[in-house]
């Protein structure tokens, strides 16, 4: 990718350039036909073969889009709603939804099973393909969390009856952030069982890593925790003046339709900022291997590897 890229992936302002057209909502509207012709371009230059009438503009678009539509393990296409180019628009109209319905039980329970399902989608479209993920994980991950994230709403709501208004508006970032906790590492749990697979720099299988699946699934949890908790910290801080206006007071429409705008406007700047802080590609220190792994390393290579490399997810 470093080669071909023209944005140096091993600072954030690079990788800030390279996400900011890979979770590009346009590409979730990619055709049949741009797809085929993008993977065409990429596994030729993969497979140093010759491309004719190709500009190097169109090999740079073309990596983009691939990157956004192509597992990088299995190089399978993924289902758009998992991809990170759906993040915004999905990701906007869930968060504006809970943060619209989050007054009664009902409208709790429904919008965190919406969003649970949306996690549970982009979890395992965005997972380590290298690692075995069973259906039983899925379903324990998925019940887990919307049990947690509903649990945490309705208890919290609860507790807060003569709150002000203000902290009962937050309560949904509480539910998003307690089933994060529980849906990452639960979908992911064979990955600290069994270790994930780790590389050298030229992609040669090392061993597996219980460390790296460590740093990995904590990463993942904390980029989308970033990705969520400026939005729904400041938007319901910002319509608690908003709704006091005339305007506002017309009906629940209004109210709906400007926090989603406003959802959508932050995760533009959000989803794209927490993939370049926490990147897809991440890497260990050597020496920061389990003592077995780094024993095992050093009889198969007689060459110092200082770094080791793995595909944490997203």
């Amino acid at each position: 990718m470093a080669s071909v890229l023209p944005w140096d992936q091993s600072t954030f302002t690079g990788r800030l350039n390279y996400y900011a057209r890979v979770t590009d909502p346009r590409l979730m509207f990619a055709s049949t036909s741009t797809l085929d012709r993008v993977e065409q371009i990429v596994k030729a230059k993969k497979g140093d073969t010759l491309l004719h009438h190709v500009t190097k503009k169109e090999v740079v678009r073309a990596h983009v889009i691939y990157n956004s539509a192509f597992h990088p393990d299995t190089g399978d296409r993924m289902n758009v709603i998992g991809r990170m180019s759906a993040q915004v628009p999905c990701g906007m109209m869930i968060i504006g939804g809970m943060m619209v319905f989050y007054k009664t039980t009902p409208q709790v329970i429904g919008m965190q099973f919406i969003n649970q399902t949306f996690n549970a989608i982009v979890n395992y479209t965005n997972r380590n393909a290298k690692s075995q993920t069973t259906n039983v994980q899925i379903a324990s991950a998925y019940i887990g969390a919307t049990s947690g994230a509903v649990f945490a709403s309705v208890g919290l709501n609860s507790l807060l009856v003569k709150a002000p208004t203000l902290l009962k508006r937050w309560v949904p970032l509480v539910a998003v952030m307690a089933a994060n906790c529980v849906n990452i590492p639960t979908m992911r749990q064979r990955e600290l069982i069994d270790g994930i697979l780790v590389t050298d720099k030229d992609g040669n299988t090392l061993g597996r890593s219980r460390k790296a699946a460590v740093k990995g699934i904590g990463q993942v949890l904390l980029s989308r925790l970033f990705l969520v908790t400026p939005v729904m910290l400041f938007i319901p801080t910002l319509m608690q003046s908003l709704e006091k206006l005339p305007f506002f007071k017309r009906g629940l429409f209004v109210s709906a339709v400007t926090q989603m705008l406003l959802s959508g406007c932050f995760l533009l700047a959000t989803v794209p900022s927490s993939c370049s802080l926490f990147p897809q590609q991440c890497s260990l220190r050597y020496d920061q291997l389990e003592t077995s792994l780094q024993q095992e390393i050093r009889k198969k290579y007689d060459h110092q590897i200082d770094r080791v490399y793995f595909n944490k997810g997203l």
